[in-house]
């Protein structure tokens, strides 16, 4: 059954013609051509720091190629906000990445892979032309590739109020002194491009407003990239995670983004966004996952106990509880991804929040199971499941933690309906006691 059969029935009316034979694209290019490349990608980065660091697999570019013909290209810049993009709705894309989200190599092949999508927003959005010219127009050609540098070793980066890296103006140029990490996309021998986060103004009294984003480029002087940090020991060559400093590295004055002042408003456009790509990528992780795991449980072979794994009770309510958890987890972000597309990341933010902690725990309990049907095989390098859980795991931290999106939209519920609700049960027990003394009753004992 083609993609296009299976759009979950409340978002088939937002969904175009057009779109939907494109997902049926991207589903026969991922499963037919990117899959099965995935091993060879592998392969082709090779052993050893030196070659790792250095890779940039052949495959890539012959998967790019192949793209484009098809018109796969650039998808995820939603069409009511940009003009640089394929012409998708923020719906439309994420049922695509959920689809790219079940290969390594699919979103780099199709020019949708993060940092680069959300660095591109940014630009798109709010870049001069000369920026644009200069640093978007390669980034939408898949010409380089970029990183984002907002987290920092030595502060709880969960609150971006902290951030310290020091950004400050000297004539026609600012100079930039501090520390980054985890600074994805980093590694990759074509990054030409660090868009960098940090405190342009840091007494101003709002702490809203000391930030600034700056375009850096990546073979400035001053910038030492002293190593990759490993995540659950994977080291994610060539695209890697950067633990970057910067020592007085000069960059023009024309480098900054939108103005002064002006970083958290960036950010927050870029991260709503992100968060959803995020999400949809890993429903495609989990559902890939549920496929290994009915692969296992239905392999002749592997037997417990004189009977196939799919004949035991527990296992079957893995399988149920897994498909019931995607399916939720799906219409959670295509809600948000609809609120979006009907105004913008800020007018979902309820929305993105629910999505951006509820799919990454899903992910790791369809992963988990499939691990645990797997046994010591599903820890091993013989599967691809222990590196999909360890990517998951990651989502719970990155874009904000689970904790702060929490904190935050338990205090908008709070704050939005608190003073409506006390009011409407007041009313509610009143007119109860009303209700009751009229008809011979006793008005019920208050709390």
């Amino acid at each position: 059954m083609p993609a296009s059969a299976n759009i979950p029935a409340i978002a088939q009316a937002h969904v175009s013609e057009r779109a939907k034979k494109t997902l049926d694209l991207v589903e026969e290019f991922v499963e037919k051509e990117c899959i099965p490349a995935d091993p060879t990608y592998l392969k082709q980065i090779g052993e050893g720091a030196q070659q790792r660091w250095n890779a940039h697999p052949p495959i890539i570019e012959e998967l790019k190629t192949k793209a484009q013909k098809l018109g796969l290209w650039n998808m995820f810049l939603p069409k009511n906000h940009f003009s640089q993009g394929a012409g998708f709705s923020n719906l439309e894309y994420g049922l695509m990445a959920e689809i790219l989200g079940k290969s390594r190599v699919a979103s780099e092949a199709t020019n949708n892979a993060a940092p680069d999508t959300g660095n591109m927003e940014v630009l798109a959005k709010y870049a001069n032309e000369a920026q644009k010219k200069a640093w978007l127009t390669p980034l939408l050609e898949g010409k380089i590739r970029s990183a984002f540098l907002m987290t920092e070793p030595n502060v709880a980066s969960s609150d971006a109020t902290n951030i310290q890296l020091n950004i400050r103006r000297e004539g026609d140029e600012y100079v930039l002194t501090g520390q980054k990490w985890w600074s994805s996309g980093a590694g990759d021998p074509r990054c030409k491009l660090y868009l960098v986060m940090g405190k342009s103004d840091p007494h101003n009294p709002d702490p809203y407003r000391q930030q600034s984003v700056i375009i850096v480029p990546a073979d400035t002087p001053g910038i030492t990239v002293h190593r990759m940090m490993h995540v659950f020991g994977y080291d994610d060559a060539p695209h890697g995670h950067g633990h970057i400093s910067f020592k007085n590295v000069r960059v023009p004055v024309s480098n900054l983004v939108l103005g002064e002042g002006r970083g958290f408003e960036i950010i927050q456009g870029r991260l709503g966004p992100g968060r959803i790509h995020h999400a949809m990528r890993a429903i495609g992780s989990a559902e890939k996952a549920l496929e290994w795991l009915i692969t296992r449980i239905n392999d002749e072979r592997k037997t417990t106990f004189g009977k196939p794994l799919s004949s035991h009770g527990v296992i079957l309510e893995w399988l149920a509880r897994s498909r019931i958890e995607i399916d939720a987890a799906r219409l959670l972000v295509l809600n948000a991804a609809i609120k979006m597309d009907q105004g913008d990341a800020r007018s979902a933010l309820k929305e993105i929040a629910e999505a951006k902690v509820f799919v990454p725990t899903v992910t790791l309990a369809v992963i988990d199971r499939a691990i645990q049907a797997f046994g010591a095989a599903g820890v091993s390098q013989d599967t691809p499941l222990a590196n999909m859980w360890a990517n998951a795991r990651t989502l719970r931290i990155v874009d904000g933690p689970d904790e702060v999106h929490l904190q935050q939209l338990a205090k908008r519920e709070n704050k939005a309906r608190k003073d409506e609700l006390m009011t409407k049960l007041r009313w509610q027990a009143e007119r109860a006691d009303q209700l009751l003394l009229a008809n011979g009753f006793a008005a019920k004992a208050k709390m």
